[in-house]
């Protein structure tokens, strides 16, 4: 970055860029495309950030808020007299009718394609059957 005096006319924004223009292509830098080997402290910091970022926050820290938060949720539905068993046997009812729904029609489907297939196939294995003895390369 270049320094800029205090009589610069544009001032600190000078190089800031605009939206009404493309901005200025960057140099290629020549930097090898292997990078060097990792070390294990590398490796380790890096599967700790990551593991920080798929949790928002330090392990410790996402467990004390969950925590309270489960609490703060969990008082709120005991107030409600909404039990944990309650919640798990409408899941589980829930579970049972999307699966009656939905494999109900599967398994119509599944009767109208067999039904298909019962002529289909056995006419397919025919005229294959007949058109290798029509068919020279």
């Amino acid at each position: 970055m270049s320094e800029q005096g205090p009589l610069d006319p544009l001032g600190p924004f000078a190089n800031w860029p605009y939206l009404d223009k493309m901005p200025a292509p960057q140099p290629e830098s020549r930097t090898p495309a292997v990078s060097p080997p990792q070390q294990p402290d590398d490796f380790a910091m890096a599967s700790n950030n990551a593991l920080e970022s798929f949790l928002g926050g330090s392990p410790l820290n996402v467990f004390a808020r969950l925590l309270f938060v489960s609490l703060v949720v969990g008082a709120l539905l005991m107030w409600l007299e909404i039990h944990p068993l309650d919640i798990l046997r409408g899941l589980q009812r829930f579970l049972e009718r999307i699966y009656d729904l939905g494999f109900g029609a599967i398994r119509e489907l599944v009767n109208y394609v067999l039904a298909g297939a019962a002529i289909v196939v056995p006419v397919w294995f025919i005229l294959r059957v007949l058109s290798v003895g029509g068919r020279r390369p």
